[in-house]
Parts: C-alpha cells; structure tokens; sequence
C-alpha cells in the first residue's frame, strides 16, 4: 500500500534510506509547526513497523499516518 506519515518537524531527504526509500518533503504552511510529509510504498507490516520505529528512535513525533491506495492481493 501507498503511506503518507505526517510528522512534526524538519526531516532531510537524506533519511530516506532508513524509512524504506520514502520520499520526504517539507509543508510549512503553519509557521509554528514545521512538518515533513513522507510518501511511499510499504511492501507489509513488517516494513511499516519499520518506519514507525525509525521514527521513533529518531525522537520525530508522528502527527497523521494515511493509506493513499491499497494494493489488492487476490
């Protein structure tokens, strides 16, 4: 399925390769609460547990996380 994680902050591309290869981009239309939107496909739990605990770790409070499309396993 296809994610989009809110969280609060400024996160740098660069840590797209610790949060399975989502891409990041910056939404700092409130000037108070800069925040980072990642995007992108998580192949099962596992990986998103993953990014979930990456996030975590790197102490980045979660503010939304939203399935975009579901891929259909038949």
């Amino acid at each position: 399925a296809t994610y989009q994680i809110r969280v609060q902050g400024c996160l740098e591309e660069v840590w797209s390769d610790r949060l399975a290869n989502m891409t990041i981009s910056m939404d700092l239309k409130d000037q108070h609460v800069p925040m980072s939107i990642l995007k992108g496909l998580i192949r099962d739990q596992s990986e998103l547990l993953g990014v979930l605990n990456g996030l975590y770790q790197m102490r980045v409070p979660i503010l939304s996380l939203e399935v975009l499309d579901e891929e259909m396993e038949v």
